[in-house]
C-alpha cells in the first residue's frame, strides 16, 4: 500500500486541529460588568444600581411569601438602536453555574418592570425585576434585543439594614 506524503500530512493536520479545538478548556464567557456600570448587549444598555432582599411582598393576608427569598434588582434599560426593541427576560446565575429565571408575577412590588417590556429608540426604561432565590452572590444575565448575545452584571451579596415600606407595595 502506498501513502502519499501530502495525504498523511493532511490527516495529521486535521486531527491536530480537531484536538486543539475540542480541548480548548472552558467555553468563552460573555463580558462581565460591575453593578452600576452600563452593560451593552446589542443596542440595549443595562445598568443595575440597587438590590434588595425581601421576606415577603405586601402585608397581612395578601402578602406573597417566597419559596426562598425575593431578590429585587432595580435597573435601567436604554435603547441605543434606531427601532423599538423588546427586552428579553432575565436570569440570575450563582457561582456554581445554576440559573434562575425572573418571576413572572411582580404584584405588590413597587416599580415592577413587568414581563413584557418594549423600549423605543432613545428611550430608557426604569424599574425593578424580581427573583425567588436563596441569598448568595449572583450575576444577572441580560440579552440583546434578539436574544442572541448576552452579558453578565456582577451583583454582590449585600443586605440593606432598612427595608423601605414603600418598596413592597405598588
Amino acid at each position: 500500500m502506498r501513502y502519499s506524503h501530502c495525504g498523511v500530512t493532511s490527516i495529521a493536520l486535521a486531527v491536530a486541529l480537531f484536538w486543539l479545538c475540542s480541548c480548548g478548556g472552558k467555553a468563552k464567557q460573555p463580558p462581565s460588568y460591575a453593578m452600576g456600570q452600563g452593560a451593552a448587549a446589542g443596542h440595549l444598555v443595562y445598568t443595575a444600581f440597587e438590590t434588595q432582599w425581601l421576606n415577603r411582598l405586601g402585608e397581612g393576608t395578601d402578602a406573597r411569601i417566597p419559596q426562598n427569598r425575593f431578590f429585587a434588582i432595580r435597573m435601567t434599560i436604554h435603547n441605543q438602536g434606531g427601532g423599538s426593541a423588546m427586552v428579553p427576560n432575565f436570569a440570575v446565575e450563582d457561582d456554581a453555574g445554576n440559573s434562575y429565571a425572573e418571576q413572572t408575577d411582580g404584584s405588590q412590588l413597587a416599580q415592577w418592570m413587568g414581563i413584557l417590556r418594549q423600549v423605543n429608540p432613545g428611550d430608557t426604561l426604569q424599574g425593578t425585576v424580581l427573583f425567588d432565590v436563596a441569598p448568595r452572590h449572583y450575576k444577572l444575565r441580560v440579552y440583546d434585543e434578539n436574544s442572541q448575545q448576552s452579558v453578565l452584571i456582577d451583583i454582590p451579596l449585600t443586605f440593606s439594614q432598612d427595608s423601605p415600606s414603600g418598596d413592597t407595595k405598588p
